[in-house]
This record gives C-alpha cells, sequence and structure tokens, in this order.
C-alpha cells in the first residue's frame, strides 16, 4: 500500500450513510396499533375493528392481546347468565331442603287408622271423581287420575269399603301420539290386573299445533276407575263429604 492509498491520520470522518426515508417517518402500524387498542376497550369486535382499520385480524388480535377481554352480551344476556349461574349454586341447597321437608312430613303422617284413610279417600273422590249434577242425575262413582300414588290410594280405600275387586272396570286414557301399549301395560301392572282386562282405552286425538308438556317416556295417560253398580257407594261418598264440610268449622 503507497502512502496515497492509507487515509490521513488527521482528515474529517466519513459522515454515515443517510437513514432509508421510512426510517425518518413513524411506523404506519404504530398508528394502526393505537386505533386498535382504543377501539376494542368500547366492545368492538375483532371483525369490527378489521373494517375500521382494514388491517389483518392476526394483526389486531397481536395488538391488543394483553387487553381485558370484552364481554359482547347485552345487558339482558348478562342478567340472564348470571342469574343461571347463582341458580346453579343455590339449586343443589334448595333440593335437600325440599328433600328433608317432604321426608318429615312423610314421617309426620306415620300410619293411618282406618278413619284416616276413610276421610281421606272421601275427600279424594270429591275433588278428583265424578260427581252428580241437579240437571243430571248420574250417581256412578267414576274416578280419573294420571298420579300413580293417587290411583293406589283410592283403591286402597276402595278395598276399605268393601268393594269386590270383581266390580271394578279399569280403562286408559292417553294421547294417540303416545306409548299407548307401554301405558296400558303400566297401569295393568299397577292396579294387579291382566291387561286384558282393561276396557278398550280411550284415544284423544293429537293436535300438532298444540304444545303439550306431558310428553316422554314418562307420560302414561290417566287410568279410569269405575265401580260397577255404585251407586250406594256413591250416597255413601257424597253424604260422608257433607258431613266433613259441617264439621269443617268446628275443628279444635
Amino acid at each position: 500500500m503507497t502512502e496515497t492509498d492509507r487515509p490521513a491520520a488527521d482528515g474529517p470522518a466519513t459522515p454515515p450513510d443517510p437513514a432509508p426515508e421510512r426510517a425518518r417517518h413513524p411506523n404506519a402500524k404504530d398508528a394502526l396499533r393505537t386505533r386498535a387498542r382504543e377501539l376494542r376497550p368500547q366492545g368492538l369486535t375483532y371483525h369490527r375493528i378489521q373494517q375500521e382499520l382494514g388491517c389483518s385480524k392476526s394483526s389486531i388480535s397481536l395488538w391488543v392481546r394483553d387487553l381485558p377481554k370484552v364481554d359482547h352480551r347485552s345487558p339482558a344476556e348478562q342478567g340472564r347468565d348470571a342469574a343461571h349461574r347463582r341458580w346453579a349454586l343455590e339449586r343443589p341447597r334448595r333440593q335437600a331442603a325440599r328433600a328433608e321437608a317432604i321426608e318429615a312430613a312423610r314421617r309426620e303422617v306415620g300410619p293411618l287408622s282406618d278413619r284416616d284413610l276413610f276421610i281421606a279417600g272421601v275427600a279424594l273422590y270429591w275433588a278428583e271423581g265424578a260427581k252428580s249434577k241437579p240437571y243430571r242425575r248420574d250417581e256412578t262413582v267414576a274416578f280419573i287420575n294420571s298420579d300413580p300414588g293417587v290411583i293406589r290410594v283410592f283403591l286402597a280405600w276402595l278395598a276399605l269399603m268393601d268393594i269386590p275387586r270383581e266390580r271394578l272396570k279399569f280403562r286408559v286414557m292417553i294421547h294417540e301420539s303416545a306409548d299407548v301399549e307401554g301405558a296400558e301395560r303400566y297401569w295393568a301392572d299397577l292396579v294387579g290386573v291382566e291387561r286384558s282386562r282393561l276396557q278398550r282405552t280411550t284415544l284423544k286425538k293429537h293436535n300438532p299445533s298444540t304444545v303439550r308438556k306431558n310428553t316422554g317416556a314418562a307420560y302414561r295417560g290417566c287410568l279410569v276407575v269405575r265401580v260397577a253398580a255404585g251407586c250406594e257407594l256413591y250416597r255413601r261418598i257424597e253424604g260422608a263429604w257433607c258431613g266433613i264440610v259441617g264439621s269443617a268449622g268446628s275443628t279444635k
């Protein structure tokens, strides 16, 4: 290397290359990022922010991922969801309290005397059984209900009244769209008779426009219990009910 090739030791320093044009201006995405972080807390979704700023959802997600999540539900939806959460915690406690109260009441009843069952059966029939009217005298004993427990109590009451089983007629009433055969088997087993002993089932016509709640496997329709030659029994029921009504105000 010759003398003229060496840089002068005391010469001026070589100026640096000028900065690229883009380095002298703010990054355009900085403004987008700032604006995205302003919009997100206002409840805007990624899609709405994308429409507003024209950038990708992946960029938006990266810019706002440290911000608290936004609840997009309406106030009504938020209130409903909060109620569901409270009820999920409250339901087990209420169910336990309900079961405890029912069991305590069951123990309080204890065994029934014949008189207890007689009074209960008369009241049950007068609430749920067929009754003669002044404009239509029909002193027959016909009882209908969908509750198997109610049917059991009524049958126990008929036994207390010395009504022979041969005088009892059973008939199922059910919607035609239900499991008719299954319902017939269920009620026949409940009352302890062969299915063939049931009278012809009464089918209720299905109306597709009606929203029914009594559907599913647990729906078995109703059972009608009729007592043949029941005129004398009916008059006894009516008289006993009048006695209950007359004595109700004098209880101690």
